[in-house]
């Protein structure tokens, strides 16, 4: 891929970008701080997803290793 095509196809995505949320209609000031807000929304959102989610799911792990994988600990438990 070439870099005009690679230029064109951020243009392309861009202008796709604004054609679904409608900026093409707001003016620049109205643009930048619409952009700016959707970033920083999309920020903190990956930002909790890797912060929160990892803990989760080994959380669940544990669980479900607890629930169905660990019979060794509670059968040693019972023979004590």
């Amino acid at each position: 891929m070439d870099i005009k095509h690679a230029k064109d196809y951020l243009y392309w995505l861009y202008y796709q970008y604004l054609l679904i949320t409608c900026c093409y209609v707001l003016e620049p000031w109205e643009q930048s701080m619409f952009h700016t807000i959707f970033i920083t929304v999309f920020a903190m959102v990956v930002y909790t997803a890797y912060v929160f989610i990892p803990i989760h799911i080994h959380l669940a792990l544990e669980f479900f290793s607890q629930l169905f994988g660990d019979q060794r600990e509670s059968t040693v438990a019972i023979m004590k």
